[in-house]
């Protein structure tokens, strides 16, 4: 069994629940198989300006389509990012319609101007790891010795979840 590709999504602008569902349908057409998509959560802003309202957030893991690379798939993901409406960026963490984030994309490690695989923060924000761990708790991400699970336990963050 191939292995999947795995997708951090947020949203905090416009209305987000609506967004992130309609974007779980977009990852549907980017995957050989079901998508797993994990539940929304809400979570409060990190590292983003003052006032930056709350994001919805949640994962999913896709089977990528035949002859796709990390690249190629990080295209399509930036592609529907500005479908669903965002501009390029002003100030770092600035609030957004819909962000997704490669996060590990089978078994590859590489680290570039463009893309580091896996994502290079994805261990130390709650956003990621809590919807992560729903769908995918026992795999162990390229570089990590420990699994999804583990890495959640094991977290040290100031952010507050809830799930929808």
């Amino acid at each position: 069994m191939s292995k999947p590709a795995y997708i951090a999504l947020g949203s905090n602008l416009g209305d987000p629940v609506a967004t992130l569902q309609s974007a779980f349908d977009e990852l549907k057409t980017l995957s050989r198989r079901p998508i797993q998509q994990s539940s929304l959560w809400r979570s409060t802003p990190v590292d983003c300006p003052p006032d930056s309202p709350d994001f919805i957030n949640a994962t999913a893991a896709l089977t990528p389509l035949d002859g796709e690379t990390p690249e190629s798939l990080l295209e399509k993901l930036q592609a529907l990012e500005v479908q669903f409406g965002r501009q390029p960026k002003v100030v770092m963490n600035e609030p957004r319609p819909l962000d997704l984030d490669l996060i590990a994309f089978r078994d590859e490690q590489r680290q570039g101007a463009q893309l580091t695989l896996p994502h290079p923060r994805f261990q130390e924000r709650r956003f990621v790891l809590e919807p992560l761990a729903e769908i995918a708790p026992e795999t162990i991400l390229p570089g990590q010795s420990v699994t999804v699970a583990e890495l959640l336990a094991r977290l040290e963050a100031d952010e507050t979840l809830t799930r929808l």
